[in-house]
């Protein structure tokens, strides 16, 4: 087709455009309207639906409880508390329609004339809102599904959804929806929360001052911020109340003195309540979440009722502990970490911790150079007296479980939520230290060997793959003489057990240790593994130990029993996991029984003689290098339960021989839970481990055999048994979020500790 074929087909409709028919105009005036319409319909299945808006206005949040029936945690969406309209004062609902949707009562969800307008002055170059009440609740609700770009699509969004709000509430619920979940900066959400942070008082008793100023925020909270923009604010104020004055909420008379008041704040953040057990409840609101979307239910909004394994008495104690006993350590680090001792001593160190820190950094971005930036901050004195608080902080974790179901009891995660949020149970990975010779002898018994088999005493010289040579040591010399493997155990000897280790081979140990638990965190396959040179979890190693006191079967830890509706009905419950036999029984017991000895002569024989404790115990303490790690797990037949004790940089250490050993920083930890559990029936005192080792065809043939000649003994009288309920299922455990593992370093020996006496006061941990 040629030029001139073009301007012939073109002239018809050049001048139809010239003179155009009235059909022609309507027909061009009426496309933008239905072709928007046409948009609008095709994007109402992307907006929220019927159901979750419904959802929106109703505050009924996930509860976690324990075993026993106790509240450990409520899942809100934000830190609120949800108030009706009748509960907030009526000056703050006058400011906000005055100022933000003065035709909150005559529109549908969009102010049309104000739309108009607002459009008009965007085009004259004023840009203008035009977004009522609704609209704006619209977004606060549904900020995924609308969005917040400045798009058609988005506004559309919008306004579909304002409809259906419309449709569905009331003009009183919409703006009690929108006054309980709005933002107020500082983790206020909704105005009962914002009238407590910046006034120190109820939604309910507000006056208009009061009520002006937070409505006014809501035009920017951070430009309009009273606490830091109190100028900007106070300005912000004055117009909400002009508005007011404008639309006859507010006296006349009255602005002009209302508008020279000062601005009056009495500011306090309104923090969220931990609850007993806010580690443990991080971790099930992540499960419950993606448990949540898989089965179409809301966790802010459905009443969900988790229940979960804990035991709120033990749980109780066992943070109690860990408070009590890592304040008393934390006496010994500032000690020996003091402004004017260890701190100042350690000049190296100190200045590798402030060239990791954010001010640090922030310098350099800023253009100082290095050295300006260093000499800078060490002249900081307040800046340094905190880096050196929060490096020296002594942290804690501690895990209980009952080794017969796997299901968890306690768990602590630091010695302070608020202060330390960073989970030492399941995020921490840090050496295990002698803790993890267990493995080891499990191994070694597991291939054949004895308890009472020896090894030397002997300096021991270990060649490794990369040339480098491995000399571990204990506290005395090689005596030359045999050591029992089950002496080597219960006294920890290094030695012995690196011998041992040379025995049976590094990939039978870790191999070993992952069928018994240890199973996220990676495991160098050298030698010095058997003295716990590879970082593990809190939660892998009381899992093992676990496995251990369940006659060699592992059974995956588990939180969580059921999940039921705000009406008690059962939505879901979970199966217990299948064992997996990750140890031989009989071999299982052996070791256990050689673990025995750790509590009853061995290292931790404190959990004797100073708690006093006479049930059937067998556990493991641990040490590492410079005493940076203290370690105790101890198990009972009914129970398992194992504390870490350090410091978040594993370059600052509790430096003392006595103190930093896991007999006397972790131990005692341990020790209080097991005396609380024992003395309040938790557990029973009087069970003891037995052997799950089936005998073989030729034993059972025998005992069939001479129990003919045998004459049997009367039966005594049962005595009289209390019901018991069946154990509750139990589920996967929860997603593992251990970050990556620090770099390995070698291992302090283990002295058996005197049997000390009764410690005074305050004088022993």
């Amino acid at each position: 087709m040629n030029l001139a074929d073009l301007r012939l087909r073109a002239t018809p409709l050049l001048a139809r455009l010239r003179h155009p028919t009235r059909r022609g105009i309507a027909l061009a005036l009426a496309a933008p309207p239905a072709l928007l319409l046409a948009y609008s319909i095709i994007l109402i299945p992307f907006t929220p639906g019927i159901g979750d808006i419904r959802k929106a206005k109703l505050e009924q949040p996930a509860r976690v409880m324990s075993a026993d029936g106790k509240e450990l945690a409520v899942f809100k969406w934000a830190n609120r508390e949800w108030v009706t309209l009748a509960g907030i004062s009526p000056q703050v609902t006058a400011a906000l329609i005055a100022t933000e949707d003065h035709r909150f009562y005559e529109h549908h969800g969009i102010d049309f004339y104000r739309l108009g307008g607002a459009a008009l002055r965007t085009f004259s170059g004023d840009k203008q809102g035009g977004s009522t009440l609704t609209q704006q609740l619209a977004r606060n609700l549904f900020p995924d599904e609308i969005g917040r770009a400045p798009t058609l699509t988005r506004k559309l969004k919008e306004a579909i959804t304002a409809f259906k709000i419309e449709a569905l509430y009331s003009k009183d619920e919409i703006l009690e929806t929108y006054l309980n979940t709005v933002p107020f900066l500082y983790n206020a959400w909704g105005i009962e929360m914002a009238a407590r942070t910046y006034f120190d008082k109820s939604a309910r008793s507000l006056d208009v001052l009061e009520s002006a100023t937070l409505v006014g925020m809501l035009k920017g909270n951070s430009y309009y911020n009273p606490v830091i923009n109190p100028e900007r604010a106070v300005a912000r104020r004055n117009i909400v109340l002009a508005q007011m004055a404008r639309r006859d909420k507010l006296d006349e008379a009255r602005l002009a003195a209302l508008q020279k008041k000062p601005l009056r704040i009495d500011f306090e953040r309104q923090l969220e309540a931990p609850g007993p057990a806010p580690h443990f409840a991080q971790q099930l609101r992540k499960w419950l979440i993606a448990w949540a979307d898989r089965n179409g239910y809301n966790i802010y909004a459905d009443g969900l009722v988790l229940r979960t394994t804990l035991d709120s008495r033990l749980q109780a104690q066992a943070t109690q502990a860990v408070v009590r006993r890592g304040r008393q350590l934390q006496g010994l680090a500032d000690q020996a970490w003091g402004a004017r001792k260890g701190w100042a001593g350690s000049p190296e160190l100190v200045e590798a911790f402030v060239r990791e820190s954010r001010p640090y950094r922030a310098a350099l971005a800023a253009g100082q150079t290095p050295e300006e930036a260093l000499q800078r901050l060490l002249a900081d004195k307040p800046f340094i007296e905190a880096l050196r608080q929060d490096k020296t902080r002594v942290q804690v974790g501690f895990m209980a479980l009952d080794p017969r179901s796997a299901q968890v009891r306690a768990w602590v995660g630091s010695r302070d939520f608020v202060q330390d949020p960073f989970d030492h149970v399941q995020q921490a990975r840090r050496q295990p230290g002698s803790t993890f010779k267990p493995f080891v002898y499990g191994a070694a018994f597991d291939k054949g060997l004895s308890p009472s088999d020896t090894i030397i005493d002997q300096a021991v010289d270990i060649t490794l793959p990369n040339g480098e040579s491995w000399q571990p040591s204990d506290e005395s010399a090689p005596s030359g003489k045999p050591v029992s493997l089950r002496d080597g155990l219960v006294y920890s000897r290094n030695r012995i057990t690196a011998q041992l280790v040379e025995q049976i081979g590094a990939a039978r140990v870790a191999k070993l240790a992952y069928a018994m638990g240890v199973r996220q965190s990676p495991l160098e396959v050298v030698p010095s593994l058997a003295l716990g040179t590879s970082p593990v979890t809190l939660k892998e190693m009381v899992s093992a130990y676990g496995t251990l006191a369940n006659g060699g079967a592992y059974i995956e830890p588990v939180l969580v029993t059921r999940i039921e509706d705000g009406q008690g009905r059962v939505l879901e419950e979970f199966a217990p996991a299948e064992p997996e036999e990750a140890l031989a029984p009989g071999t299982a017991y052996t070791l256990l029984d050689v673990m025995r000895g750790v509590v009853d002569r061995g290292t931790g024989v404190a959990i004797r003689n100073q708690f006093g404790l006479r049930a059937d115990l067998a556990g493991k303490t641990g040490t590492t290098q410079d005493n940076t790690d203290g370690w105790f797990i101890l198990m009972h037949p009914q129970l398992v339960a194992g504390a870490w004790v350090g410091f978040n940089d594993n370059r600052v250490t509790l430096r003392s021989d006595y103190w930093g050993q896991g007999a006397r920083s972790a131990l005692p930890i341990v020790g209080d839970a097991f005396h609380y559990a024992l003395a309040n029936r938790l557990i029973d005192p009087k069970a003891r481990f037995v052997s799950m080792e089936q005998p073989g065809l030729l034993k059972r043939a025998w005992g069939w055999v001479s129990g003919l000649f045998v004459q049997p003994e009367p039966e005594p009288a049962p005595e009289p048994r209390r019901p018991r309920r069946r154990a509750p299922p139990a589920p996967a455990a929860p997603v593992d979020l251990a970050p990556p593992a620090p770099p390995p370093e070698s291992v302090q020996p283990e002295a058996p500790p005197p049997a000390p006496p009764a410690p005074a006061e305050g004088d022993k941990l």
